[in-house]
This record gives structure tokens, C-alpha cells and sequence, in this order.
């Protein structure tokens, strides 16, 4: 399916966090500049990883840190595992992307400020997984805006005036 190699990692993501935010994101609606949360999240990475490239951009994806070797090392920086099924999954994506042009790579999810690291593995299941959040993902995109569902985490998002005044 050519239409997966279009999708955004932070669509991946958002797909877990809010639909709405999603298909707003999708359609070029986009918040994120003027949210003090993702500057503080680029501040972070840009601070904790100085070693390593930074922000590796492929097509539609942008990987915070990557480190080449023989094996190909990726690198997700966030503040927070409040939303970890999300970032997981935003990290298998750049992992199945990569594989799709032959780059064999493994994926590394990092918390700085908590101390903690996940290792990402993506095998046959995770694959399939994908394929499934990202046919969904392109239907939700080509369908009407969904309807904001309020949530613990909304008063921090830089969406929340545009959902719920």
C-alpha cells in the first residue's frame, strides 16, 4: 500500500492519543508551534543526545536521534511515558518504514528525565499491527473531523481551544 509511506510518525502517535487531533493534524491544522510542551520536548533531546545526529528527516518521517553502524540505532526522545503505547508505536513505525527501503534498524524509546529506556521490537505481529493502525489512520484522515473526547491530558494540549471552546 503506497498511501503508508505518506504517514507522519506524530499521525502514528496521535492515533493513540485523540482522533480529532489526528485528522486536525492531518488536514494542516497544526497547533504544535505555539505549545510550550513541544518545545520543551525538542529542547530535551537536542540537550540529552549531542553525540548523535539529530532529527533525521526520510520522506514523512522525522527520527529525533540516530546512530549509524552496522545495525542502524534509532532513538525516540520524550519527557514523559504518560502516552508510552503511543510512542512505542510511533517508534515501531520508523522502524517498519526503514525496512521498507532495506535499512535494517532497532529502535531505543528514551525518557531522560525519568531514567528510562524501552528497546523496540518489531517482528511479523508488530508488522501486521502497523499495517492495521495505518489503514485506519488513512480512513479517519479521509473521513469527517471526529468529535473531540475530553480527556485527563487535554488541558495540556495544544489543541484544547480549538476542541472544547
Amino acid at each position: 500500500m503506497l498511501e503508508e509511506m505518506y504517514v507522519k510518525g506524530t499521525q502514528v502517535n496521535y492515533f493513540f492519543v485523540c482522533k480529532t487531533k489526528l485528522w486536525l493534524f492531518s488536514h494542516s491544522i497544526t497547533m504544535e508551534d505555539s505549545s510550550d510542551a513541544v518545545k520543551l520536548g525538542k529542547l530535551l533531546h537536542m540537550q540529552v543526545f549531542d553525540r548523535y545526529e539529530k532529527e533525521l528527516k526520510i520522506g514523512p518521517i522525522a527520527i529525533d536521534i540516530i546512530k549509524k553502524g552496522s545495525t542502524v540505532e534509532i532513538r525516540e526522545v520524550k519527557k514523559s511515558d504518560k502516552l508510552e503505547k503511543a510512542h512505542i508505536y510511533q517508534t515501531m513505525y520508523y522502524v517498519y518504514y526503514l525496512k521498507k527501503f532495506g535499512v535494517k534498524a532497532r529502535a531505543i524509546l528514551s525518557y531522560p528525565k525519568l531514567k528510562k529506556t524501552v528497546e523496540i521490537e518489531v517482528g511479523k505481529k508488530e508488522e501486521k499491527e502497523i499495517k492495521r493502525i495505518l489503514y485506519e489512520i488513512l480512513e479517519i484522515c479521509k473521513g469527517n473531523v471526529p468529535k473531540p473526547e475530553y480527556k485527563s491530558f487535554c488541558r495540556k494540549c495544544a489543541y484544547y481551544e480549538l476542541c472544547f471552546s
